[in-house]
């Protein structure tokens, strides 16, 4: 059965129920500006798993071992991850009830480049998209190409709708119309929803759950990932910025790496991580970087919607180790999972547009 929440309270109930046991065992918090130290990795994520996927790179990292491998050992933890909501197994499928996956990885020491778009069936397509980039001279394959090439490697085929995503998913089909034949018969619907058959709650809180995983090794080296199950209930075939090289992720390795998280299309139009990387280059901190490009996208509503404010998320490195995390629109400061050698810490970033609490 699932518990009778208003829309609105359904997702953001299913969002915070890991996030809020964790942040509530106190661990510390790394302050803005603080100096930088590597090797380093960070994850967007923010929970239990994004703890342990830093420890999973962390440990890579530490033992000599590959920037490529740490990341993507780092980014399987939270794809892997049957509770989480936003990311591989377990994310919430597209409009049909199909999960559909995307990610993208960039080695900086290398500049190479590898996605996968629109991919089913596979839990780890972070992984997937590290063979695109080191065994085929493509950056991107997508759909059900993507799908034969992952076969070809020996990747295994899974149901990635797990219960949890598919009644989700359920839920929101039968709220999703006021015409159509899903949820309760109509003399039930009316009556829970008022005698206009209309629904009282307001919009959907569209779940975003991308999750980047960026790393710096102790030779200066940088690498990253970003992979997402894309936005909850998306038209079938719907590709964000998470795979899309310049938008969701990018690399320089004289430089540091940034990916986000959010609304996708506004990511892509702005080609946000590959704009916070710039102004890195141009002198900005990691954390000036990341408000430089929550500040840039939303200038470009000012005057179409001035009320207008997508709900992105920047996180971002440099060589030197140094972080930053910015947010557009969220109820509460943006978060991010840190491990360097001075341990393991939450980053707090900055919000710039606070989100009334619900």
């Amino acid at each position: 059965m699932i518990k009778t929440l208003s829309r609105r309270n359904f997702f953001s109930h299913s969002l915070k129920l890991g996030a809020g046991a964790f942040l509530a065992r106190g661990f510390p918090a790394l302050k803005s500006g603080q100096t930088g130290s590597i090797p380093l990795i960070i994850t967007s994520h923010w929970n239990e798993t994004g703890k342990k996927a830093v420890e999973a790179g962390w440990e890579i990292l530490t033992n000599k071992g590959k920037i490529l491998d740490a990341v993507e050992k780092a980014a399987n933890v939270i794809e892997l991850d049957a509770e989480g909501l936003g990311v591989g197994y377990g994310g919430l499928p597209n409009e049909d009830g199909v999960v559909q996956l995307d990610a993208s990885i960039m080695d900086g020491q290398t500049y190479n480049a590898g996605s996968v778009a629109a991919l089913e069936n596979i839990k780890t397509p972070s992984s997937v998209a590290r063979i695109v980039m080191e065994r085929t001279d493509h950056v991107m394959l997508v759909g059900q190409d993507a799908l034969k090439f992952a076969r070809k490697w020996s990747f295994k085929e899974e149901d990635l709708l797990t219960e949890k995503a598919r009644e989700i998913w359920l839920k929101w089909k039968e709220d999703a119309s006021t015409i159509d034949d899903w949820g309760p018969p109509d003399h039930i619907k009316t009556i829970k929803k008022g005698q206009s058959g209309q629904n009282s709650d307001g919009d959907v809180e569209r779940i975003t759950g991308t999750t980047n995983v960026l790393a710096v090794d102790g030779d200066g080296n940088i690498a990253g990932i970003t992979t997402t199950s894309g936005l909850a209930f998306k038209i079938a075939g719907r590709i964000g910025d998470s795979p899309i090289i310049g938008a969701g992720l990018y690399v320089d390795n004289d430089v540091g790496a940034a990916g986000a998280t959010g609304r996708g299309e506004d990511v892509i139009k702005s080609c946000g991580s590959y704009y916070v990387v710039m102004r890195m280059k141009q002198g900005r901190s990691p954390q000036q970087a990341c408000e430089d490009a929550i500040k840039m996208i939303a200038d470009k509503y000012k005057s179409i919607n001035s009320t207008y404010l997508p709900g992105e998320k920047f996180v971002a490195i440099n060589k030197k180790g140094e972080i930053g995390c910015a947010a557009m629109r969220y109820s509460e400061p943006p978060q991010m999972s840190v491990l360097n050698d001075r341990g393991f810490v939450l980053h707090q970033g900055t919000l710039a547009f606070p989100r009334e609490k619900k």
